[in-house]
């Protein structure tokens, strides 16, 4: 079964403008974006089965990967209506 992708441009597709516009004008959320990806495949890397680390440590993983996206999410909706002023 594939695993499902869940970097920003798959999940938030209709942003996909703005994200790139952040990613070379704002830092910090150049950083976040980077320590999403990051963190997102270190979750594909469990879900393969290539690392297997503890339970704990896996719900940490994927909880610090959805935190992260709210961050990201927000940021972007952000620009979005400052965009549209």
């Amino acid at each position: 079964m594939p695993i499902e992708k869940h970097d920003l441009i798959h999940e938030f597709p209709e942003h996909k403008e703005i994200i790139h516009q952040l990613k070379i004008s704002n830092n910090h959320f150049a950083k976040l974006f980077d320590k999403y990806h990051q963190t997102d495949k270190e979750v594909h890397r469990i879900e393969d089965n290539i690392e297997t680390p503890e339970d704990v440590y896996t719900k940490k993983v994927k909880t610090d990967r959805l935190a992260l996206k709210d961050q990201l999410h927000t940021m972007i909706l952000d620009a979005q209506i400052k965009d549209a002023f």
